[in-house]
């Protein structure tokens, strides 16, 4: 991880994701980029720090004085000693918080993106769903999501939930890089659902393959069954009481969306362990 991005809006639970962010960014010496965006009805995102507010937002007073306060409270931030020993900066953009964030991963060239979820349900959940969610679907790099405080010592056990099927050297060494920076172990797990059942002899067989093929070090090889995917790897975490969630999403809208559902956003949504999600279709 070597530029990675928190988008915070001062709620604690993007506070949580830039105390990770920065307890990351100490160990491997990365770069820590602070995003607040300031949501505008605009169909475009921009930068405050550039040259100035559109001409029709000039006069917008509201926006100025927010604009001045956020200033303020991310120059604090960044100049604190608490953050000396590491490389921090900040960026404000004005209008829709998704396509700030992601403008900001394509300038920035971020590689990790670090970002608090609240997590929603019910109709909220299917009706708007989260910032949150939207960069996990879409996002061409790893998204880690947290909702509560995290010490990166306390992150040993990580479960890696997947059909090992769609994978690729890109995405393990992404996997690899997650495990070498919290010196965690992958609990590689295969969801058996009534749906998409297979043998636990047949799905063993198949991560074994995987572990050998990507020469995989410090992982155990498992077959968990449940009703749906996405109770099956929180029941997994549960039952193994794992420090944190990794996997893959396909990054699928519309239509097919909805027929298909999407495993990662849900567990993003309904875990209450940090969530490591990569989009397979980003490579």
């Amino acid at each position: 991880m070597e530029r990675i991005l928190v988008p915070i809006d001062f709620s604690p639970e993007s506070n949580h994701a830039m105390d990770l962010a920065y307890q990351i960014a100490r160990k491997s010496d990365a770069k820590l980029i602070l995003l607040h965006v300031i949501e505008h009805p605009t169909n475009q995102s921009f930068s405050a720090l550039g040259d100035g507010l559109p001409a029709d937002m000039e006069n917008n007073l509201y926006i100025l004085q927010l604009l001045k306060k956020v200033k303020e409270d991310l120059t604090e931030i960044t100049t604190n000693s608490q953050y000396s020993d590491i490389n921090i900066g900040y960026d404000i953009k004005i209008g829709n918080p998704y396509r700030s964030i992601a403008q900001s991963i394509a300038d920035e060239n971020v590689d990790t993106v670090i970002m608090g979820s609240k997590g929603s349900s019910g109709l909220d959940e299917v009706l708007i769903g989260s910032n949150a969610e939207k960069v996990v679907r879409h996002a061409h790099c790893p998204v880690i999501t947290v909702k509560q405080k995290i010490n990166i010592t306390d992150i040993g056990e990580i479960v890696f939930a997947s059909e090992f099927t769609e994978t690729s050297e890109v995405i393990v060494a992404q996997l690899k890089k997650l495990q070498k920076v919290f010196v965690g172990k992958l609990h590689l797990v295969k969801i058996n659902t009534p749906n998409n059942f297979q043998r636990d002899k047949d799905s063993k067989s198949v991560i074994n393959q995987f572990v050998e093929k990507y020469n995989l070090e410090n992982c155990t090889v498992n077959v968990f069954s449940d009703l749906t995917e996405e109770d099956g790897i929180i029941g997994f975490a549960d039952d193994i009481n794992a420090d944190m969630i990794a996997m893959t999403t396909h990054g699928r809208t519309g239509f097919m969306h909805i027929l298909s559902g999407s495993i990662a956003e849900d567990v993003v949504n309904h875990s209450k362990r940090p969530v490591w999600t990569y989009n397979i279709e980003s490579k």
